[in-house]
């Protein structure tokens, strides 16, 4: 068998990329925050010199971050104008809410025998009714996706996860059009906490069943409400 030895030890120039690679990271992570936040809305042309400026970051690894992000479906880049924050088509919503319906009612009719580990669900329900009291309807809308996020935790899959934080990043890029985020979000609360409830007393076909609807139903109004807005903006 042959040895790997004067292979690897082409790998040598490959250290300043893998710093490069692991800031890069670091940096598409800080703007994958600041785009589910709203900070940059979709739309939005993101410039290279005052990014780049802002984290002291190299031209190069800003670009990067970009394309990392630009794979997420996150951001788009347009020939000769720069990188945008991508707007949705509304097929797109509708093709992001057929994944979540896959995966998330998969995971809930995948459950196996109850009792089952239902203290971060629980805290996101609890985040989501805090907020609502408080009359922040941007914090119900990220405690929401916490408790998505927490649902399919329970599958104990990272690969899972990573698909999930992929998939409601993007769905967040539609939630940020639609200027209501109270009407948007607040009538899922009480199916929040019902669906964790019915989880609690171990009812787990019952809860997909819940599951199921309630995605219909979120698709359903998403849907009317973005169409209307990226076809007639004004």
């Amino acid at each position: 068998m042959g040895t790997t030895e004067p292979r690897a030890g082409g790998l040598a120039d490959g250290r300043a990329l893998l710093g490069r690679t692991s800031t890069a990271e670091r940096v598409a992570d800080i703007l994958r925050t600041r785009i589910a936040e709203g900070f940059f809305p979709p739309g939005e042309r993101l410039s290279e010199d005052s990014i780049g400026k802002a984290l002291g970051v190299s031209r190069n690894t800003l670009r990067e971050a970009f394309r990392l992000l630009t794979h997420e479906r996150l951001l788009v880049h347009e020939l000769n104008r720069g990188v945008f924050v991508r707007v949705l088509a509304v097929e797109d919503v509708e093709d992001i809410y057929r994944t979540r319906q896959l995966v998330e009612c998969a995971v809930v009719q995948r459950l196996g025998k109850p009792p089952y580990a239902l203290d971060e669900l629980d805290a996101a329900v609890a985040g989501g009714e805090r907020a609502a009291r408080e009359r922040d309807w941007k914090g119900v809308s990220t405690a929401n996706i916490h408790f998505h996020r927490e649902l399919v935790a329970l599958a104990g899959s990272p690969r899972t996860d990573e698909l999930m934080r992929s998939v409601l990043a993007e769905l967040r890029l539609a939630f940020h059009v639609v200027d209501d985020p109270r009407g948007l979000h607040q009538p899922y609360l009480v199916r929040n906490r019902e669906i964790l409830e019915t989880l609690r007393a171990g009812r787990r076909e019952e809860a997909r069943t819940l599951l199921d609807a309630y995605l219909d139903d979120s698709r359903a109004q998403l849907v009317l409400t973005y169409a209307t807005l990226v076809t007639d903006p004004d």
